[in-house]
């Protein structure tokens, strides 16, 4: 089921996603956040003639790849599926880019199989890798892992590399997979072969979502993206080699998972600024789920906590900070809601709900389902859209202000009942001047440049 799928039959769509609480918590940890509260946007969106991409004025995008294209490394066509995507500076001003590959059993086209770097030969997913010249050029695009599946999203390292999640735990024997699934595996965005296909089974076996990396101890968090229950948990991976650079998460470590004392489920919680001390976290009895899935796990007479649909993970200032981006009563949740956001401190052991999202509260979203965040240059926010209708990457601002950015102009329904493609995969260049962005339907990456920096 596609987070689309899922909205739609919980009625969240159409309902105006909006923000409530304190705002800033989004914008953490950046000095652009810190001393510039952004702007209103950049004017209305101009029609693109060539039907890809509408823009403000003073703004342009290049097309860096499309699905169904040769790979410039001709190792095969660019997979389908667009999704998780970061950029990392390389030498003499290059940017590479890492962009995951969403591709289930039945994925249209399959990332190439391509040897030192494929997992399982049956799985269609895996991420493929650009190099950009400082021109914005493209210099090379090649397989940068396969044979993996269904690769949603991920997160950067402090040491430069790229963590891709399987959003997945089928095992070898199912829908034609020859290994077991549902792992995280780190990939060198500037050398793949460095990296390999190795899976990093210790951080666990379950439906990855994202990660986030406290750089100052080394800790990984993870989130599990679960639509039923039981749901799923927020982790913590201890590594073994802390900050240890390419392949020291391979050396194992402890996974764990949060216990909130007296919070067995997340979405009972309403009230921002909601605050608990003493967080538990409690060692995964199996990471590997051999015979029971994480999540159903025996935790002990204390149980665990629990939240539907966890989602976004990134790091701010001295916090993680995570996401529940839904809860529905109606499959098991303890109370609905339109999503939230957590804010975990370790110097303290304390969580806090910071962030509520609903059709009721104070900064309203023109659009329906948020999905994919990054922090852009201008002390804002950017925010891809997921849901029914036309599909936008929006701006928010520190102080609330919300304004449409870019707007997908490729209707891949018919002139009657036009469809266009979620966006995913937002992120900036290491020097703030380009905006990369992913199409997931048809796939198509692009790069948006323009008065970025202008107040």
């Amino acid at each position: 089921m596609t987070r689309r799928q899922a909205l739609a039959r919980t009625g969240a769509l159409g309902a105006g996603i909006a923000f409530t609480g304190a705002l800033s918590e989004l914008f953490a940890g950046t000095a652009a956040a810190q001393s510039n509260l952004g702007h209103t946007g950049y004017g209305p969106l101009i029609p693109d003639p060539n039907g890809l991409l509408d823009l403000p004025k003073g703004f342009r995008y290049q097309v860096l790849s499309r699905e169904g294209d040769q790979l410039r490394s001709g190792e095969g066509r660019v997979p389908s599926n667009h999704d998780g995507m970061s950029a990392f500076a390389g030498r003499h001003g290059r940017v590479h880019l890492v962009r995951n590959h969403e591709n289930r059993h039945t994925g249209r086209i399959p990332v190439p199989t391509v040897e030192g770097l494929t997992y399982d030969p049956a799985g269609k997913g895996g991420c493929t890798a650009l190099t950009l010249d400082a021109r914005g050029t493209v210099l090379a695009e090649r397989v940068a892992i396969a044979g993996t599946a269904v690769n949603c999203a991920g997160g950067p390292t402090p040491w430069g590399t790229w963590l891709t999640c399987e959003e997945t735990e089928d095992r070898a024997g199912t829908n034609g997979y020859t290994k077991d699934h549902g792992f995280i595996f780190e990939v060198d965005p500037a050398d793949p072969h460095r990296s390999g296909a190795i899976p990093l089974t210790a951080m666990g076996r379950f439906q990855h979502e994202a990660i986030a990396v406290d750089p100052s101890r080394g800790v990984v968090y993870e989130t599990e993206d679960a639509f039923e229950r039981p749901f799923g948990l927020f982790y913590r991976f201890l590594p073994d080699r802390p900050k240890g650079g390419l392949g020291s998460l391979r050396a194992g470590g402890r996974l764990q998972a949060m216990r909130v004392p007296g919070v067995p489920d997340l979405s009972s919680i309403q009230e921002t600024g909601a605050c608990f001390e003493k967080i538990e976290w409690v060692d995964v009895p199996d990471p590997l789920a051999t015979t029971t899935g994480i999540r159903h796990q025996d935790f002990g007479p204390k149980g665990i906590t629990h939240a539907q649909k966890l989602e976004g993970c990134y790091w701010g200032g001295r916090c993680v900070y995570f996401v529940s981006s839904f809860a529905r009563s109606a499959d098991g949740s303890a109370a609905d809601h339109y999503g939230q956001i957590w804010r975990y401190d370790p110097d303290h052991r304390t969580l806090t709900l910071v962030i509520v999202f609903g059709p009721d509260t104070d900064i309203q979203l023109p659009g329906e389902s948020p999905d994919n965040i990054c922090l852009a240059p201008s002390g804002g926010l950017m925010v891809c859209e997921d849901g029914n209708g036309t599909q936008h990457v929006y701006g928010v601002t520190r102080r609330g202000d919300v304004y449409a950015m870019a707007r997908n102009a490729q209707n891949i329904g018919t002139p009657t009942e036009p469809e266009w493609g979620e966006f995913a995969g937002v992120t900036f260049s290491p020097d703030g001047r380009t905006m990369y962005v992913n199409c997931y339907t048809p796939g198509t990456t692009f790069a948006v440049t323009g008065p970025w920096r202008r107040t």
